[in-house]
């Protein structure tokens, strides 16, 4: 054997959603240096990079939302630090200060070398890998996400035209099944709320705006949704089937270039069963499932999720591991350092409001929302460790953001101790059994025996 390589042998840990504002470096807690060692020690460390990382060069641009994700490029040089070799980009907040922001951010990963995968300069940058090379071999990690602004899709160019910029988007349909009754009451409030007049409208016009077609004694489009008469009320999605095909081609491409394929998902969409959690439910919605299995099937070892804020469950899949939410990582949402007046007047704040006064009031002084919910605060660090190419297992180490912590605290990540521990332990069993997954409790980390 020439290669080390060729042994099959690697480590790699995933982290989800990483809002990092501010500085990692100076702390010594034990537990947050152990958890520090866990990233540095595994041959390839992942995390999403749900932030702007930009010095306002450029304005908000009109962004209809009240929350603007942005942090200072120094930040990078502490994920740097805590280990991480590569980010995905594609989010809901990629586009929070429109294209320019989402390309400075790019720019400044690469200055700080940090791979990125997810966003790029057209479609096929954005779908492409990021490629690193490990002692255990050559990892190539894509990303994508299924919850964005339209204007952050990336689209491709042509011979006379290039192309656009942003992220790798994961379209899907949705279907709502209604009973008869709703389904006619809908059609008469489309007649009457003059929605029929604005279809026809668009069909003669604006051709690419018209709605597919449908059978009208069983389907009706209204209000931006696809209804289905049925006997009981449902929700059906699917993956769209143009972009399973076009992630489709770069999976492949892919497996040509690299020892290990790794997939990452930021999806807020949900399920329809399980418990509410901050307007989210525990399970994942349906063509988030298909599409996990989906890149595995393509050749992936793993895929990971992100985007609900909190942990979903884990299925092993053809041997293969599927992290359906990997929650928060970094969780510092709260102290953005500057933010433009829609952030204010959002949340019924004046000119004379300062950021302080945003992120005091974006929680209602910790009794709202995030900061009022534990479960946004307990996360997981998995580690999957490969011997001769086949996964070992997965240790599972739980994670504590300081719920309930002062807001300059709060959010920074580390090692949780026992009673914190074994909660984030129990909930990973609860959520993962309905997918016949096993996680064995061995002092305060979560085992995954394959």
């Amino acid at each position: 054997m020439l290669y080390e390589s060729e042994q099959g042998n690697i480590s790699i840990a995933l982290a989800g959603d990483a809002m990092i504002t501010r500085q990692m470096r100076p702390f010594r807690e034990e537990n947050f240096l152990k958890m520090q060692s866990l990233l540095q020690n595994a041959d390839a460390s992942i995390v999403n990079l749900e932030m702007l990382f930009h010095n306002y060069e450029m304005s908000w641009q009109g962004k209809s939302s009240y929350s603007f994700q942005v942090s200072s490029p120094n930040n990078l040089t502490d994920l740097k630090w805590l280990g991480f070799d590569v980010v995905t980009t594609a989010n809901n907040h990629s586009y929070d200060y429109s294209e320019t922001g989402f390309l400075e951010t790019l720019a400044h990963c690469k200055d700080h070398e940090l791979l990125q995968a997810g966003g790029g300069n057209n479609l096929n940058e954005a779908r492409a890998p990021a490629y690193l090379d490990t002692r255990g071999g050559r990892v190539a990690v894509m990303a994508g996400t299924s919850t964005f602004s339209d204007d952050s899709r990336a689209g491709h160019g042509r011979l006379d035209f290039p192309g656009k910029p942003g992220v790798n988007a994961l379209r899907h349909n949705t279907v709502h099944y209604v009973q008869k009754h709703v389904f006619d009451a809908l059609g008469t409030a489309k007649v009457e709320l003059g929605y029929s007049e604005k279809e026809r409208v668009a069909r003669e016009f604006v051709p690419i705006a018209s709605s597919p077609p449908v059978d009208p004694a069983t389907d009706l489009h209204v209000f931006g949704n696809h209804f289905r008469i049925s006997e009981r009320y449902s929700i059906e999605t699917q993956c769209h089937r143009e972009d399973l095909e076009g992630i489709a081609h770069w999976l492949r491409g892919a497996e040509k270039q690299a020892d290990w394929r790794i997939y990452g998902l930021h999806c807020h969409e949900s399920g329809t069963s399980g418990e509410f959690h901050g307007g989210s439910r525990i399970a994942p919605p349906k063509f988030l499932e298909e599409f996990a299995r989906f890149t595995i099937d393509q050749g992936c070892q793993m895929f990971f999720a992100h985007g609900p804020h909190f942990l979903r469950g884990i299925e092993i899949y053809k041997n293969r591991p599927i992290f359906y939410s990997l929650g928060n990582f970094i969780f510092q949402n709260e102290t953005v350092q500057w933010v433009p007046e829609p952030a204010y007047s959002g949340l019924s704040l004046g000119h004379h409001d300062t950021p302080g006064d945003w992120g005091w009031a974006r929680s209602d002084g910790a009794r709202y929302g995030f900061a009022a919910d534990p479960v946004f605060y307990r996360s997981v660090l998995p580690v999957c460790t490969y011997s001769n190419g086949d996964l070992k297992d997965i240790k599972l180490y739980p994670l504590d953001l300081g719920f309930r912590r002062p807001i300059g605290q709060r959010g920074r990540p580390m090692l949780a101790g026992h009673t914190v521990a074994q909660q984030v332990l129990k909930w990973l069993q609860d959520v993962s059994r309905p997918y016949g997954t096993e996680i064995a409790i061995k002092g305060d980390v979560g085992v995954i025996q394959l």
